[in-house]
């Protein structure tokens, strides 16, 4: 690996130790092996590094979802059942990789006072919703963008009011037949 990659993988494990306002480009150089320098010269800044640290870490437990949920994906499952069985298998990958839905939350809390930092939220988010809802509802932007962000919005939502739940009590957060009956109860105003 080069300098690049290396400095990648160090933001990656000083954010799952020590979080997005904790971690220090000292702790990113001394994980990574790299100069000081380099983060400048790579990234532009400690923040442009972590932040692409998340964002890769994002896509590989998306990477793995999509290889869980296809592997267990039943196509004559009934709508209700495949939902829980979905939420189920995203509930089990939260506790997998629960540092890095920690450092997420972290990272929200500074998008106040860091434009920048907003801005990559804000691409990555548009990003994460149509990436949702081609993996939950196999719908593809190209076809219909608007339906595609609708959807991708209200799983997103799902995902992150869910990861919130988990993160803040995992004892007493939702689990995918919970979340499978809460929607039957909204949709059809009856209890399953």
């Amino acid at each position: 690996m080069g300098h690049r990659e290396d400095l990648l993988a160090g933001a990656k494990r000083c954010l799952y130790e020590k979080g997005y306002a904790r971690t220090t480009t000292r702790d990113i150089v001394a994980a990574s092996g790299a100069n000081l320098a380099s983060i400048g010269y790579h990234y532009g800044s400690k923040e442009a590094l972590l932040i692409a640290a998340v964002i890769q870490a994002t896509r590989e437990w998306g990477d793995e979802l999509e290889r869980v949920l296809a592997s267990e994906h039943d196509p004559d499952a009934a709508p209700m059942q495949r939902f829980e069985t979905t939420w189920t298998r995203v509930v089990e990958l939260f506790g997998a990789h629960r540092q890095l839905w920690a450092a997420q939350f972290g990272i929200l809390a500074q998008i106040e006072h860091e434009p920048r930092l907003r801005q990559l939220i804000a691409e990555s988010t548009q990003e994460a919703r149509l990436g949702l809802a081609a993996l939950f509802q196999g719908l593809d932007p190209i076809d219909d963008e608007q339906k595609a962000m609708e959807v991708g919005s209200y799983y997103y939502a799902l995902l992150i009011g869910v990861l919130a739940q988990h993160l803040i009590d995992p004892g007493s957060a939702p689990s995918g037949r919970d979340l499978a009956n809460a929607l039957h109860t909204i949709t059809t105003g009856a209890e399953l």
